[in-house]
């Protein structure tokens, strides 16, 4: 079997691009992938395209030597953009390997571990906040659609939700700082006034979904240590599952664990096991978000690994289409230490259009994938028609 071609598509998903790989092969079997990078998808292409020719010609199924040939072709580019191409890329070529045995991704590496696994509803007001007339969400005008928002959650079934700083108002808004904003956003600071709205927010949500649905809380990129932990504080009355914290620096990361009785989870935008590693000697956190669109299938299966042996659970970051649903859902069912799976309810119409086949989520839980491959693969026509248009993401 060899490589013929390697095609990318970068399709609207609203207020974000998702980023799809096609490879296809002499023997006709096709493998789908999904990278990702909000803002910066023609760099993500572009370099899928300059790894193209290491790729044709050559054999798809043994996977871990295509990866460590494109490792070694960007040796001096190591993670960042590379690695989400690289993480594409690889993520078709598993699809190919369990399509020519007519098996299972999860069956390919050793699963199932379980047959469903708990899915949290991400993003929870936050796409209505930014996106509710494409949505054809409720507006969020007050801290009263909140509440209604959250007993939304509940009469669907779903167990836990997780949501951003979001500002009720005329319009909506999110609190982004930590990705772009106006001078003096970069101090990472957070006002009493923000302490205020934030202990609101969430416990507006508290209430409105009662003890027994778990709450997360995700803070970006958006402030330094000493705000985290402020943060952190004001909300223990609340018992979140966890308070979610993007810093690269893991020592940063265990003073704000060391503060505060909240759980803390951090780990989305790290690569590979070598970053990793450092999080985990300094018990940084007590969950870990791998983005498998970001590390590709097997390094997402080490990484987990590795965490169990620091007897520490992980969670998959899936901001993404249903084609990464199915791939974050085929992790759950190959590792032994998994807390929860992230998921978005609300998103653009046209998101279960673009593959053939649909998550399984009933009563708060996404069944593992039992299909061939991945279980589901990309409608293309679809995908044709909502190509992205090169605007700028809006969150």
């Amino acid at each position: 079997m060899k490589v013929t071609n390697v095609e990318t598509y970068v399709v609207d998903a609203g207020w974000r691009p998702w980023i799809f790989v096609q490879i296809d092969t002499d023997q006709g079997i096709t493998g789908y992938g999904e990278c990702s990078d909000g803002r910066n998808p023609k760099a993500v292409v572009g370099a899928i395209q300059d790894m193209k020719p290491l790729l044709i010609n050559q054999d798809p199924r043994p996977y871990e030597m295509r990866f460590w040939d494109l490792i070694r072709g960007t040796r001096q580019s190591p993670g960042g953009i590379v690695a989400k191409a690289i993480a594409g890329i690889e993520l078709a070529l598993v699809d190919i390997k369990a399509k020519a045995l007519g098996i299972s991704v999860v069956e390919l590496f050793g699963g199932p571990t379980r047959k469903d696994v708990r899915v949290y509803w991400s993003h929870c007001g936050t796409s209505r906040a930014t996106s509710s007339e494409l949505l054809g969400t409720p507006p969020l005008k007050t801290m009263e659609d909140i509440a209604d928002l959250g007993r939304e959650v509940v009469s669907q079934g779903f167990t836990a939700l997780k949501t951003n700083i979001i500002l009720p108002g005329e319009p909506a808004s999110v609190y982004f700082t930590g990705f772009g904003g106006p001078p003096g956003t970069t101090d990472g600071t957070v006002s009493n006034e923000m302490l205020a709205h934030i202990e609101n927010l969430i416990g507006t949500f508290r209430s409105s979904v009662g003890s027994g649905v778990d709450i997360n809380l995700d803070l970006n990129f958006n402030f330094k240590p000493e705000a985290c932990m402020r943060i952190a504080q004001i909300l223990e009355p609340f018992d979140l599952l966890w308070l979610e914290i993007d810093m690269y620096d893991y020592q940063a990361m265990r003073q704000i664990k060391d503060s505060t009785s909240t759980k803390i989870c951090t780990g989305e935008n790290l690569f590979y096991m070598r970053e990793f590693l450092p999080y985990f000697d300094a018990r940084a956190a007590d969950v870990f978000m791998i983005d498998i669109p970001w590390n590709g299938f097997s390094q997402s299966k080490k990484i987990g690994d590795l965490a169990d042996v620091y007897q520490l659970n992980v969670a998959p970051h899936n901001y993404y289409s249903h084609l990464s649903s199915f791939i974050s859902a085929s992790l759950c069912g190959v590792l032994p230490n998994v807390r929860i799976m992230e998921i978005d309810i609300d998103d653009v119409p046209w998101k279960n259009d673009l593959v053939t086949n649909l998550p399984d989520i009933n009563d708060g839980q996404i069944k593992v994938p039992t299909g061939v491959g991945w279980g589901t693969d990309l409608n293309l026509e679809v995908v044709q028609n909502h190509l992205w248009k090169n605007q700028r993401a809006n969150w």
